[in-house]
């Protein structure tokens, strides 16, 4: 590993792990309502994952991903930057090759090219600062490393703003809304070619499940 590399925290970035720190015991129950979505995103996810791979996970909330998709993998490391949501995911379980630990997505603690695969499921359009943990699953991703990054689309299909400003409401908060194009451009920038997009309905709003290769 790696030592952390020093970067100034933000009042946004302290918000933000407030409000999951707060949600966390309620995170898994409430999103039992979607599971449907979750299953059709892990569908498309799986044909890409093998036993030989070595996946990271940003983002992993309780293990919504990690628990249906580790079994396909040599190793999981499920990370999440809330300690309470860790907490809440270990509840659940860990197994020989599914292990859950706290980690920032914007500044990981991880050696260069160390994984196969990196998964990040509905969170760079929450994050203050995605284009950082775009350049850290870059640097930790193998050369033609796979990333899955399965994103909530707000600016797909028909407005969900009632929705968003109950949501706001309670504390939560999107800095990002894209359209299927705005995404593919977004993770392209940064160093990726996109291998596949499908659209998954059902949940708060469209999912982009983001299929994209690292290019060397």
């Amino acid at each position: 590993m790696r030592d952390h590399e020093t970067r100034g925290v933000t009042v946004e970035d302290k918000s933000n792990q407030k409000f999951w720190d707060q949600f966390a015991k309620l995170y898994a129950p409430f999103m039992k309502k979607d599971k449907r979505v979750y299953e059709e995103v892990c569908g498309y996810i799986r044909p890409y994952l093998k036993k030989d791979r070595k996946v990271l996970e940003l983002a992993c909330g309780s293990g919504q991903l990690s628990f249906r998709l580790s079994q396909h993998t040599k190793s999981w490391l499920a990370t999440d930057f809330s300690e309470k949501m860790i907490l809440e995911a270990r509840k659940r379980g860990e197994y020989e090759n599914l292990t859950f630990e706290t980690a920032d997505a914007t500044s990981l603690p991880y050696e260069d090219h160390e994984f196969d695969c990196v998964v990040i499921a509905n969170a760079l359009h929450i994050m203050p600062k995605p284009e950082e943990a775009m350049k850290e699953i870059y640097r930790v991703l193998k050369p033609d490393g796979m990333l899955f990054a399965p994103t909530f689309l707000w600016r797909e299909g028909k407005q969900r703003n009632i929705i968003k400003r109950m949501m706001s409401a309670f504390g939560f908060r999107m800095y990002h809304e894209w359209n299927q194009k705005q995404l593919e451009d977004f993770i392209e920038e940064y160093g990726f070619s996109v291998v596949e997009m499908k659209l998954v309905y059902g949940g708060l709003a469209p999912v982009g499940v983001m299929i994209a290769k690292r290019t060397v």
